[in-house]
């Protein structure tokens, strides 16, 4: 048998794998009880006696192996999940085990960056938040594979409505500051508009809108509906401050400072 007293000071996955293992013990012994007990419903049910007093004692002593195998399983599990995910280990956690599952993901400001999805780890009711879908299965190695298959999968995402919502932004920034039209503002005044409303700003998030940004960027999507031409210009912006991080599909830092909106053929 597996012993769980040393396992919760080392990970949560090892403590789940000790108890995994100690589950499947008692569920071994639970299934020769049963099959015991058949045998002796079977003696009983055709009158085979002289089986009857060999089954009974078997199952006794079974049920008790059982009884030993579930208080084992019950004692053995004392791993402190809540102040695990509170002092930052489960983060540390999810991301060794995302790098051994060959998924790309980083932390920025307090969130796992993982293409094409953003993470959340949340520790006052133990779960994560993966583009705002919560989810009570935690154990990292289950974590790591689920963020593997979406970054296989292509994002959800509509870059024809996202550019058109980015130019009514960028020319409400630009009559708030008298800017000159198709002048570059920066992207977290963009972001500001679009969440001006309260609460939006926590459901809208600026590593979600870096993300939306990199997905437009990556679509190829330059124009929008009268035909102006978005281009997302970085170098004098992104020494001002207000820089936007993401992740790209190959797991690399991606920045984003500015972006401007003009006229085709000036």
């Amino acid at each position: 048998m597996s012993d769980l007293s040393d396992v919760g000071t080392v990970c949560l996955e090892r403590a789940l794998e000790a108890l995994e293992t100690e589950a499947t013990a008692l569920l071994s012994a639970v299934s020769s009880v049963a099959r015991v007990a058949r045998k002796a419903k079977a003696a009983a049910e055709t009158g085979s006696v002289r089986d009857i007093p060999q089954a009974l004692d078997v199952a006794a002593q079974l049920a008790a192996d059982v009884a030993a195998a579930a208080e084992r399983l019950k004692a053995g599990w004392h791993f402190d999940v809540e102040d695990w995910f509170a002092s930052g280990e489960y983060t540390k956690e999810l991301l060794v085990s995302a790098a051994e599952a060959g998924v790309k993901a980083f932390e920025s400001d307090d969130r796992i960056l993982c293409y094409p999805v953003i993470v959340q780890v949340s520790p006052s009711d133990v779960s994560v938040v993966i583009d705002k879908k919560k989810d009570r299965r935690i154990r990292p190695s289950v974590v790591a594979a689920h963020l593997g298959r979406l970054q296989q999968g292509e994002p959800k995402f509509k870059p024809e409505a996202f550019i058109e919502s980015l130019a009514v932004a960028y020319d409400l920034v630009i009559a708030s500051k008298s800017m000159r039209p198709g002048a570059p503002v920066k992207l977290v005044d963009i972001h500001g508009v679009l969440t001006i409303m309260p609460g939006t700003a926590r459901e809208y998030t600026r590593p979600e809108f870096a993300r939306d940004i990199y997905l437009l960027d990556q679509s190829g999507i330059v124009k929008t509906r009268r035909g102006r031409r978005m281009s997302l210009p970085a170098s004098s912006l992104t020494r001002s401050g207000g820089v936007l991080r993401t992740v790209t599909r190959s797991g690399q830092a991606k920045d984003y400072a500015g972006i401007c909106f003009e006229e085709v053929g000036e």
